[in-house]
Parts: structure tokens; C-alpha cells; sequence
């Protein structure tokens, strides 16, 4: 197949464009910088504001994957213009060049839009693609870890020095990048999967509670003894008033973010289809892995 793929310069992306290549499929990827050469990836210039762009993207694919978005910006109309307007212009080139097959990566923060700016865009941008012609299929992921991944690699270092800071209370699933992406790539020919929502995950039907998270994170990380260390909702947020105000846009840590963060229930709840997919990664054996990736680039 000819896939068209947004995101690929990215964390998950580059697991994608992976993937899809050793498959023997041919890929257009999106990129706003020149791209070091990848096997059968043809980098097509263009952002999510540029139609012209987008629509020499998936001109000819058979399917699109959408991954790129905003997942921390200052304000609401940041979110809106990352995740919600760049969806409808791709999704308007799709219909307007012929391509039906759309793979939309969401959030699972889109179930709960009313916690924070950045599950709400992701709640309005599936809220847009149900209204079109596409044959969509949106993937609402948990926590996302693997090789390459910047976004999780501090608690994997405060892991390593001994505790890890959550929130106080709840649950929440987590996936390999490795096993999305090939959920995403495998949802592109399953015919049944098209207008349907999934929530994938590594294959632990009740998550893990926070403290559980946190020992999982020091055994992957070879310290068995660390202290999870739950942290109030207030504390976090004035942690994050701090972050903004010293980094500005490149906070990590915002106030946006810890609305969700503290919410109690991340649990992946509707789950492909074990007939088309299964994690092969699961819980400890996938974060053994991403420990084992970010030593090997030094990052640990």
C-alpha cells in the first residue's frame, strides 16, 4: 500500500514509518524540515496549515494515518488550531483528492473533554471526522512509552535516583509505541474496524494503580527499592505555575496537564479486537524494553 502519514518526525511517527516500511509499504510523510533519508519514505514538505501541502500528501495513498498534533500549547486556541483545525484540513484534502481511509490518533483525555484544554481539542477534532465522508477509525491511546520517547524519560530517570512522582490516587493504562504502531497499520485493511473508537493498551484489563506504576518503573529501571511518591493536586499545580513561568511554551509540566493527570480513571476501556490485534509488549516487559533503549542512547 501507499500510506500517507502526519506525525512521522515524531516519537510515535518514526515507530510507524518503521513498521509500515518493513511491511513493505511505500510512505508519504509529512515534514516541516528536511528528513534524513528512511527506507521507502518519500518526505513531502508541508504543515497541517498548508492544504496544498496536505493535499500532495495523500495524493494516491491508500490510507491515511494522522498522528501529528499539539499536545501542550499556552492556551485553548493553540489546542484548537493544532488538533482540531489541522484534522479538518487534512481530513477536507483526503475527500477532496478521493482518499477514504483515515486512522485518526486521538487521546483517551478525549473522554473526559471538561478536565482540560488539550482533551477537549482531541474530543472536537473526533467529533469533526464523524461528520465526514471518510472511513475513519479513531485510537484513543494511554500513556505512550518506547524508544525515543522524551515525554516519560524523566520518570524513568527519578525512577532510577529513587521515587517517582504521580498523582495521588487512580488508575491508568499504558502502551508500547512499538505495539501501536502496529495496531495503527493493521486497523488500515480490517474493514470492520471503520466508524469505530478504540482504546487500546498493553493487555492489563484494570491498569495499574499509580504506586504500582511507580515499582514497575524502578524494576525497569534496575531499582526495585524506589518510593512512588503520590503528590496532591495542589502541589503539582503550583509545580506547574513554576514550570510555565521559568520555561514558558516548553513546559512540560502545565497547568492544563495536571487537570488530567489527577483525574482517577485512565484505564483503556474499549479495546480492538483481539482477533485483529494483541500487545506484544505488556506492562513490565514493554518498560524493561524502553529502560534498555534510552541506555543504549545514553539517555539513562
Amino acid at each position: 500500500m501507499r500510506i500517507a502519514v502526519t506525525g512521522g518526525t515524531g516519537f510515535l511517527g518514526g515507530h510507524v514509518l518503521r513498521v509500515a516500511a518493513e511491511r513493505g509499504h511505500a510512505i508519504a510523510a509529512l515534514t516541516r524540515r528536511a528528513q534524513l533519508p528512511r527506507p521507502n519514505v518519500e518526505w513531502v514538505p508541508g504543515t497541517l496549515e498548508d492544504a496544498r501541502a496536505l493535499m500532495d500528501l495523500v495524493e494516491g495513498a491508500d490510507a491515511v494515518i494522522h498522528i501529528a498534533g499539539v499536545i501542550n500549547a499556552p492556551t485553548l486556541a493553540g489546542f484548537v488550531e493544532g488538533n482540531v483545525t489541522g484534522t479538518a484540513t487534512l481530513a477536507t484534502a483526503c475527500e477532496g483528492v478521493g482518499v477514504k481511509r483515515f486512522i485518526h490518533v486521538s487521546s483517551l483525555s478525549a473522554r473526559e473533554p471538561d478536565l482540560s484544554n488539550y482533551g477537549w481539542s482531541k474530543a472536537a477534532s473526533e467529533a469533526m471526522l464523524r461528520q465526514s465522508s471518510l472511513d475513519w477509525t479513531i485510537v484513543r491511546p494511554p500513556a505512550i512509552h518506547g524508544p525515543g520517547d522524551r515525554e516519560m524519560l524523566e520518570l524513568f530517570r527519578l525512577a532510577k535516583k529513587g521515587f517517582v512522582p504521580l498523582p495521588p490516587r487512580g488508575r491508568l493504562s499504558i502502551i508500547a509505541a512499538q505495539d501501536l504502531a502496529r495496531l495503527l497499520i493493521d486497523l488500515i485493511t480490517a474493514g470492520e474496524t471503520i466508524d469505530q473508537m478504540y482504546e487500546p493498551d498493553d493487555g492489563a484489563a484494570t491498569g495499574y494503580g499509580h504506586r504500582e506504576f511507580g515499582k514497575m518503573l524502578g524494576e525497569a529501571v534496575g531499582n526495585p527499592r524506589v518510593i512512588a511518591l503520590p503528590v496532591p493536586q495542589f502541589a503539582l499545580r503550583l509545580g506547574a505555575l513554576y514550570e510555565e513561568a521559568r520555561r514558558g511554551p516548553k513546559a512540560k509540566l502545565t497547568r492544563d496537564r495536571v487537570a488530567y493527570f489527577c483525574h482517577p480513571d485512565w484505564v483503556s476501556a474499549k479495546r480492538p479486537p483481539a482477533s485483529l490485534w494483541t500487545p506484544e509488549l505488556p506492562g513490565l516487559v514493554g518498560l524493561k524494553a524502553t529502560a534498555e533503549a534510552y541506555r543504549k542512547e545514553g539517555w539513562l
